[in-house]
């Protein structure tokens, strides 16, 4: 019997490596950056005002609270150069948000603390009040110096980092080619609607949302019934219409008498259970030339295993993170088990897991308010233990 993480490794190892893609910034959301990216320019390009205000010297610093006569203003995306290339004289620059400051600035005093509070007409005099040395000025480089790293190799492109991107002037990024797979799903019993011991498929549109969310490109979705000739056909015209990366199944795996998924493919791989509940049964094949990675077909065994051992390896999934564990987990004797379960900041910034709803691979609804998994090992453990959660 496979541990999770010896499953983990295999699967990965029958996967193709992902090669990679060059896209239009605007079309990068949410896709995998593939090589770290260095800041060409330091973030903010130069010194600039926090405030609409004025920008003041060591001059006017000195002598604050004083009267002062007004220059002539820069607006956002002014060239201070051009107006004031000697730098800032007697008078006191009215400035605007995120414009340049002139050379010799010291600190931006806001319009409102000065009288009048509103910008008067160039030559007019105004009262500045004491300042401080250095106020609301925005350093250039304080967010990000030049020759940093920018984004490191694997990250996820979220609208801030391609905000981040925009700001060095990239119109294009360099990302990891998404996979596309083929769905497989169901059995004779599954969305027979004249037999009333049929049950829905749950799978199929679970599989569907799961490959969105860690950005999986569903090419097809193929329905087995109880027959592998026919499974083999289906398949077979699957992967000749899509050339799919891999293809996932879900369910036909076990020991029963209609394992269909296990009886088409158990000759081109491996099929056994890992050391987890849920999702002991398990299967690593290959078929027509692609990788294909096969779950158990209970709703939450899908779930579990889709997110322990698909998502990080064909997609993308959000790190494991530790927690502390609020209720007592008796765990198994001899399996490592993998709770639903909510993770909660305290005020003192202490992660807690807590457990929801029941152990069941069946008890999908009572999975509903969970947000992440929780890895009890074997043995169980007390609450107070730290514990590695993985985020749904």
């Amino acid at each position: 019997m496979r541990t999770p993480e010896e499953h983990f490794t295999a699967v990965r190892a029958a996967l193709d490596p992902q090669g990679t893609v060059i896209v239009p910034l605007a079309d990068a959301r949410s896709r995998v950056l593939a090589a770290s990216l260095i800041a060409e320019h330091p973030s903010p390009r130069f010194d600039n005002s926090q405030m609409d205000g004025y920008a003041l010297s060591a001059s006017h610093l000195r002598r604050a609270p004083a009267s002062f006569p007004v220059g002539r203003t820069l607006a956002a995306g002014d060239d201070p150069e051009l107006l004031y290339p000697a730098g800032i004289g007697e008078e006191v620059v009215p400035i605007m948000t995120g414009a340049k400051v002139p050379r010799e600035t010291l600190a931006i005093v806001p319009v409102e603390d000065c009288r009048p509070a509103h910008f008067p007409e160039p030559g007019a005099m105004i009262d500045v009040p004491a300042v401080k040395l250095g106020q609301f000025i925005r350093r250039a480089g304080s967010d990000i110096p030049a020759g940093a790293t920018l984004l490191s190799a694997g990250a996820l492109l979220s609208p801030v980092a391609i905000a981040v991107l925009a700001g060095q002037n990239l119109t294009e990024v360099t990302v990891h080619e998404r996979a596309k797979v083929v769905i497989c799903t169901g059995g004779a019993e599954i969305n027979d609607s004249g037999n009333a011991a049929s049950t829905p498929d749950t799978n199929a549109p679970m599989l569907a949302a799961l490959c969105a969310q860690a950005g999986i490109e569903v090419a097809a979705h193929v329905h087995t019934n109880d027959d592998p000739a026919r499974l083999d056909t289906d398949l077979a015209e699957a992967v000749a219409v899509h050339s799919p990366t891999a293809i996932i199944t879900s369910g036909g795996i076990s020991a029963g008498k209609y394992e269909v998924v296990r009886q088409l493919l158990s000759d081109h791989g491996w099929f056994g259970h890992v050391d987890q509940q849920p999702g002991g049964p398990q299967g690593i094949s290959h078929f027509h030339g692609v990788p294909v990675i096969s779950l158990p077909g209970n709703p939450v065994s899908t779930l579990v295993s889709f997110r322990l051992f698909i998502a990080p390896t064909l997609g993308h999934a959000p790190a494991p993170m530790n927690a502390r564990l609020t209720a007592d987990a008796p765990g198994l004797p001899d399996r490592e088990q993998f709770l639903r379960g909510r993770a909660e900041t305290d005020k003192q910034g202490q992660r807690h897991a807590v457990p929801v709803g029941g152990a069941g691979s069946h008890l999908l609804v009572q999975a509903l308010a969970a947000d992440c998994l929780i890895h009890i090992p074997a043995g169980g453990l007390p609450a107070g233990d730290t514990v590695t959660t993985y985020p749904l």
